[in-house]
């Protein structure tokens, strides 16, 4: 039988658009300002948990150095190639002078077994770990929006925010992975195990939605979860 050591201590979830980043953003860079600043704060609580690592997931995709492809070469200091969520996500840390002890990489197309396999594994570390969970939500937010217009999408957004809000991580594994899909919500694996490692962990546990908006027709939020 699997022992849970139940260490989990502390978890932020943050988006990973690559215009969080004000370099990219150039002209539009404070229209982000909000959502940069609330991943600020999140990242520093994360930072100053009780834990003995930090340890980034998020979904996977094409791999970067940096973030050339976008149009600025800004660097992390990883040295190796990672997707886009975990290249926001050094990106992210390193502002507050802190780096990922250890990166997991999460198939966004992984079924909802998969993921909770992968939340308890994490629980099971036998060390405190805080999360850093990288996640965007639906792309079908209006008409402008990536991936067109879709009625189901800010619904869809609404029932995570609340989870986010809340540590409610029954409604974060009962998300449908089939509608994420159709409605590009990258997340939703990665929230998925983070949803089972806390579950695994156990205990009581407190959360706060420090921002939630979808600024480009892109759904992007910020939490801090942490075991009271």
């Amino acid at each position: 039988m699997l022992r849970l050591y139940r260490m989990i201590v502390a978890a932020a979830v943050c988006p990973h658009p690559p215009l969080l980043v004000p370099q990219l953003a150039a002209g539009a860079a404070a229209e982000l300002d909000e959502l940069r600043q609330a991943c600020d704060r999140v990242v520093e609580r994360l930072r100053d948990a009780d834990a003995d690592a930090l340890v980034a997931l998020g979904g996977d995709g094409r791999a970067y150095h940096d973030f050339a492809p976008w149009g600025v070469d800004v660097r992390t200091d990883g040295g190796v190639a990672l997707p886009l969520s975990l290249l926001v996500g050094d990106w992210l840390l390193a502002r507050h002078g802190s780096q990922a002890s250890e990166r997991i990489v999460v198939p966004g197309g992984a079924p909802t077994a998969i993921c909770a396999e992968m939340g308890v594994q994490l629980a099971a570390d036998g060390r405190r770990l805080a999360l850093l969970v990288l996640g965007d939500g639906s792309y079908r937010r209006g008409v402008r929006a990536p991936g067109y217009d879709d009625p189901r999408a800010a619904p869809y957004d609404r029932a995570v925010a609340d989870a986010l809000a809340t540590a409610d991580t029954e409604t974060l594994l009962g998300l449908d992975a089939a509608l994420s899909a159709d409605l590009g919500a990258a997340g939703r694996a990665a929230w998925q195990v983070l949803a089972s490692a806390v579950h695994a962990t156990g205990g009581r546990w407190e959360a706060e939605l420090h921002h939630e908006a979808a600024p480009y027709g892109v759904a992007y939020f910020v939490a801090s979860w942490w075991r009271s």
